[in-house]
């Protein structure tokens, strides 16, 4: 699959990250999509697998109905940001309260040939500081979520 390829030929926007290595600096800035009325929309169901140390391998995701153990599901919007779903993985995994941890995520979602594919699109640091910006006031949205992709969190 080349750079900037998306499933079904759909060419995923790499300009919405801003150039750079995987993890830059200097945090990118979201587009501006029309909200999300929460009260109105129906959320979606997130599946979110969360590891220590490391993303997940795609091969730990290539057989349907053996996933990864470690899965939270969360009901959520596409306009929910990195800073909040970082939050509610805290919530949930005591490694992610800790003041030095970062937390990387990877979307996982099938290509043209039905294998799933792991891709990052972010990191967010446990604790915000202004002196290191993070992904943190992205959107799912702003990454091209698609529903049905899941979330690949690592802590690191």
């Amino acid at each position: 699959m080349e750079l900037g390829q998306r499933r079904g030929g759909r060419a995923f926007n790499p300009g919405r990250v801003q150039p750079g290595p995987p993890f830059h600096s200097r945090p990118a800035k979201p587009f501006h999509h029309q909200p999300i009325d929460r009260e109105k929309t129906c959320p979606l169901l997130l599946r979110v697998f969360t590891k220590v140390g490391a993303h997940h391998t795609e091969d730990e995701f290539s057989v349907r109905g053996k996933e990864p153990k470690d899965e939270v599901q969360i009901y959520t919007w596409k306009d929910a940001t990195l800073r909040e779903l970082t939050d509610l993985v805290k919530e949930v995994a005591p490694e992610a309260n800790k003041k030095d941890a970062t937390l990387s995520f990877a979307f996982v979602y099938p290509c043209k040939t039905g294998r799933l594919l792991v891709r990052k699109v972010g990191r967010t640091f446990s604790h915000p500081d202004p002196r290191r910006p993070d992904n943190g006031n992205m959107s799912l949205r702003d990454f091209d979520f698609e529903i049905g992709d899941y979330l690949d969190v690592a802590i690191l």
